[in-house]
């Protein structure tokens, strides 16, 4: 793309795992922001939950309001799971709901993409086809309910450069994308796993080993297939019982502290 972003096409899919957000809106001026346990998270204009607030007063013209929000992180930080961006989707729809602003699908979509390119997915979530920097949406057959482990390991990726890694040319492997939507229309749990892959695992600047290892543990404990997630280094693990991916998840929460057994979520409230 001539904006410097590359053109996507990947399917994305909610689970359970979030983070707590509570908003106080008080009479006042400008955004507060506190997350508890994560102290080396940014407070200022880095952080999505304070540019959330900011685009919602400045698109309404709301105006004399203070927002305090305190963040509880239980979605790992640098993980490639879209954490800040849900963080800054929430909040969005919260200042909605708490103002009464009523703003239309559009409208929160474009509000969205001002937050940050992953930022409109979550608005939403479900099961989606996500194109252009990810902020085109198309809603897809909802998965089949499953189990998804998520294993991070110690040290985290930077997602700019990842992305200045990705040569489209030498791209060899990409995941199935029409096969994915294919399986989904079929409840095809197997399939879906089978065609998912990450074209970023042919690229990373270190600890590929480490993702393989977990991507094996997981397979040895039943998972259906098993991928690193987004820009990484997260691997999640899809399982269609319940046992297995609560035994994959002993067997990894033993070497990797943030590990969780999560499941999919077809709708948001």
């Amino acid at each position: 793309m001539t904006d410097g972003y590359h053109n996507l096409k990947m399917v994305m899919q909610t689970v359970s795992l979030c983070d707590e957000i509570t908003i106080e809106c008080v009479r006042g001026e400008g955004v507060y922001v506190k997350d508890s346990g994560r102290p080396y998270l940014p407070s200022d204009e880095r952080n999505i939950a304070m540019k959330a607030v900011k685009v919602f007063f400045a698109h309404t013209e709301i105006t004399g309001h203070r927002a305090n929000i305190w963040i509880k992180k239980r979605i790992p930080v640098g993980a490639g799971l879209g954490g800040g961006s849900a963080d800054g989707a929430c909040v969005l729809r919260m200042m909605d709901k708490m103002f009464s602003a009523k703003l239309e699908r559009g409208t929160l979509i474009e509000l969205g993409k001002a937050i940050g390119s992953d930022v409109p997915f979550c608005i939403f979530g479900g099961t989606k086809l996500a194109e252009g920097r990810g902020e085109v949406l198309t809603d897809l057959t909802p998965i089949a309910h499953c189990h998804i482990v998520i294993c991070k390991p110690h040290f985290s990726f930077s997602t700019p450069e990842l992305f200045k890694q990705i040569k489209c040319s030498n791209i060899r492997a990409r995941p199935d994308t029409d096969g994915i939507i294919t399986s989904l229309n079929n409840s095809d749990l197997e399939g879906i796993a089978r065609r998912m892959y990450n074209v970023f695992e042919d690229v990373l600047p270190r600890g590929k080993r480490v993702i393989e290892d977990i991507k094996d543990k997981m397979l040895d404990n039943g998972a259906l297939g098993s991928v690193m997630t987004g820009s990484g280094p997260t691997v999640i693990g899809v399982f269609d019982d319940s046992s297995r991916a609560l035994k994959a998840h002993r067997d990894l929460k033993t070497e990797y502290h943030e590990c969780f057994v999560t499941e999919t979520v077809s709708t948001l409230k």
